[in-house]
């Protein structure tokens, strides 16, 4: 995982969507994306309705930030400004907080795959920069489209 100096909380961000045990398991790419969601359930002071952005999606749910305290497999209930259709969803992962906002990863109760009106990632797809990470072989050049003409240089 590569460090954001002047972000440390994207640091955060990374080791959610990336890196764990899990890494190589995951039923749809995660995407950072910020996007307006409602959240309502009820909390340790009652019921609450909290507008807050996500940080990353993916096709089964997104990773929140959340000022009221919620707690692992809690069910809360989320609407986003692109489908106010609400959705329900499970609290899978209660991450740190910073200043007085937890990150909270929410993952549907129903398959809810077009959600976010985002297209996912392919599963077996993989960052350019991921493959010199891993070891991978490169890339093939990618050709250009028939009747564009293309630059070279003369040795």
């Amino acid at each position: 995982m590569r460090r954001c100096v002047d972000s440390p909380s994207l640091e955060i961000v990374g080791t959610w969507s990336t890196s764990g045990p899990d890494s190589n398991r995951r039923r749809s790419q995660r995407v950072i994306l910020s996007v307006p969601v409602t959240v309502s359930g009820t909390g340790s002071k009652g019921n609450f309705t909290e507008d807050t952005k996500t940080l990353v999606v993916n096709a089964h749910g997104a990773l929140i930030t959340l000022a009221a305290k919620v707690s692992q497999g809690q069910q809360l209930e989320l609407k986003s400004v692109s489908n106010p259709e609400p959705q329900t969803c499970k609290v899978v992962y209660i991450g740190p907080t910073v200043q007085s906002q937890t990150q909270v990863g929410l993952e549907f109760t129903k398959p809810t795959p077009h959600f976010w009106h985002v297209a996912f990632p392919p599963e077996n797809w993989t960052p350019v920069g991921d493959e010199g990470e891993r070891g991978g072989a490169t890339k093939a050049p990618v050709k250009a489209p028939a009747g564009v003409p293309v630059k070279t240089s003369k040795p």
